[in-house]
C-alpha cells in the first residue's frame, strides 16, 4: 500500500488536479495474479496509475468490456459487460440493450483515475473499448486494421504489411497511428470524424485490405482464410457495432504482463518483439508516441 500512495502523490500530476488520493479501498493486494512472472495486484495497481495520464484519454466516454483474473491468468477469467454486483454509485455507467441477453447492460464507462483503480482492483487484467463514445454509439470514431500474422508468419511479417498499409494510408492523406496488439499482431488505428455508420467503416477497411490481397501474396482479407499457415489476415470485422479492440495500454493477460502499446512508426523495425512491452518497461517510453491524436479526427472517402 505504501507504493500505492507513493505513486498517487507522486506521478499521477500531469495537468490534473487530484482532490483526494482515491475513492478506491483496496483488497488482496498481495495476490499474484501473473504466477510464472510473480506479479502481483499491487503492480498492477503501480502501473495503472502510473499509465492513467496516458491511458484514460482513450477510455474516456466509452462503454467498456473487462475480462477478469481474481484468481490469476492461470485460472480461468471471464468476460464481464454489465456492471458487477456492489458497483459504487459514483461509478459511471452507460445502458444499452443487448439483444443477445435481452435485456438492458450497464457498461462501466472509466473517465477517471478512480475508476480505473477500482477496474484494477477488481482483476480486470483486459480493458477493451468500441470504437465509438456513448454520444455518438452508432457512428465510430476510429477505425481498425488489425493485422493478425498466422503461424509461421510472424511479427516481422505484420510489420512489413503495416508499412505497406501506411503507404496506402498516406496516399490517401490519412494520418495512422500503430501499436502492438499485447499478443502476435499489430493495430493501425485511425481517428476519424463521428460522421460514418460501422458499415462504412467497415467496407472501408475490408475494401483496402482486399487490395493488399491482390498486390501481395503473404496478405489474407477473407475471414474464411484467417488461419492460413503463413498469411497475415487483415481483420475488418473488428470495425462493427458491438466489436471492440483492447484499450491502448491496457494489460494481456500473459507470462509477464504485456501491454497493448502505442508506438512510433520508426520503431516497428524487424526484430520487435512485442512481449518485451510490459508493465514495467512501458511507463519508461517517452515521449508520447500518439501525441496529438485527437487532434487528427479525419475524414473517409466513402
Amino acid at each position: 500500500m505504501t507504493t500505492i500512495i507513493y505513486y498517487l502523490k507522486s506521478e499521477y500530476h500531469r495537468g490534473i488536479t487530484v482532490e483526494k488520493l482515491t475513492k478506491v479501498r483496496f483488497s488482496n493486494l498481495e495476490k499474484i495474479l501473473f504466477p510464472q512472472s510473480q506479479i502481483r495486484k499491487a503492480q498492477v495497481i503501480e502501473y495503472y496509475i502510473r499509465i492513467a495520464p496516458k491511458m484514460l484519454q482513450y477510455l474516456k466516454d466509452r462503454p467498456l468490456v473487462t475480462t477478469r483474473y481474481p484468481d490469476g491468468i492461470d485460472q480461468k477469467g471471464f468476460f464481464e459487460k454489465n456492471a458487477p454486483k456492489g458497483t459504487p454509485k459514483w461509478v459511471k455507467t452507460f445502458t444499452k440493450y443487448s439483444e443477445t441477453t435481452n435485456r438492458n447492460l450497464n457498461y462501466i464507462v472509466c473517465n477517471n483515475l478512480d475508476t480505473l483503480l477500482w477496474l484494477a482492483n477488481l482483476a480486470a487484467l483486459e480493458i477493451h473499448i468500441p470504437l465509438s463514445k456513448t454520444e455518438s454509439y452508432q457512428k465510430p470514431d476510429l477505425l481498425l486494421f488489425d493485422i493478425d500474422p498466422e503461424p509461421p508468419s510472424s511479427i516481422d511479417d505484420a510489420i512489413q504489411i503495416a508499412k505497406i498499409l501506411k503507404e496506402k494510408l498516406d496516399n490517401l492523406s490519412l494520418k495512422s497511428y500503430p501499436k502492438t496488439s499485447g499478443k502476435k499482431g499489430l493495430h493501425i488505428i485511425i481517428p476519424i470524424i463521428p460522421k460514418y455508420s460501422y458499415k462504412q467503416t467497415r467496407e472501408f477497411v475490408h475494401q483496402i485490405g482486399k487490395q493488399l490481397a491482390k498486390e501481395n501474396e503473404l496478405v489474407v482479407s477473407e475471414f474464411s482464410r484467417s488461419q492460413d499457415p503463413g498469411t497475415v489476415y487483415i481483420d475488418y470485422l473488428q470495425n462493427s457495432q458491438g466489436r471492440t479492440m483492447v484499450a491502448p495500454y491496457s494489460i494481456r493477460p500473459q507470462k509477464d504482463a504485456p501491454v497493448s502499446t502505442p508506438l512510433a512508426w520508426e520503431q516497428l523495425q524487424k526484430g520487435l518483439k512485442p512481449k518485451e512491452f510490459n508493465i514495467f518497461s512501458v511507463v519508461a517510453i517517452e515521449p508520447n508516441p500518439w501525441e496529438g491524436f485527437w487532434e487528427n479526427k479525419q475524414k473517409l472517402d466513402v
